[in-house]
């Protein structure tokens, strides 16, 4: 498991508990503490499960939007738990993560569905990221590798500060189902 797919997992685990319990995000921080305790104890993810689920819970309506624009037939109340966040994660990396490609977000947010979610919450998930992938302007769609590496190199040059660390791609941790690369931070 990559370290990206494992610190999506997590962060997918955190919202479903920030979920079930209330949306108490006073004990965020506490979730992501336990989940990272009892699932990756010596895991460093440089803050990208707590950029993740923060950004999810900034966006919240604006991604719940989405989901009742592109779920029609599922009252957001009635879609399980699991598939409701993942949903929201997906959206969120879809919308605001201009780091990671579109297909990649799409691709991790399904293997996600499919290991925590039921039989269809892979289709599902796939069916609705779909629809809003398509449903974005061009400009918003991170999809081809080249231009993926050109906006990166792009960014690099505008950027005075050294410290920056900006993903690179790895081909030796692609999905071999897919064959979408994955990012490595």
């Amino acid at each position: 498991m990559s370290n990206r797919h494992l610190a999506r997992t997590i962060a997918m685990q955190t919202l479903f508990v920030w979920d079930f319990n209330g949306k108490k995000t006073e004990l965020v921080e506490s979730f992501i503490s336990d989940n990272f305790a009892n699932f990756a104890p010596n895991f460093d993810d440089g803050g990208f499960v707590k950029d993740l689920v923060m950004g999810v819970i900034t966006h919240l309506d604006e991604l719940d939007g989405y989901i009742r624009r592109h779920a029609t037939e599922w009252p957001l109340d009635q879609i399980t738990c699991v598939d409701r966040n993942v949903l929201r994660l997906g959206i969120y990396e879809l919308l605001y993560c201009e780091n990671i490609p579109s297909r990649v977000a799409i691709n991790e947010a399904i293997e996600v569905a499919k290991s925590f979610g039921g039989d269809a919450s892979g289709k599902f998930i796939n069916g609705v990221l779909g629809a809003i992938y398509n449903e974005l302007p061009e400009d918003k769609k991170r999809d081809n590798k080249e231009e993926f590496e050109e906006k990166k190199k792009i960014m690099i040059s505008e950027t005075a500060h050294d410290d920056l660390k900006i993903p690179q791609m790895a081909d030796d941790d692609s999905n071999e189902e897919s064959g979408l690369p994955q990012i490595n931070q």
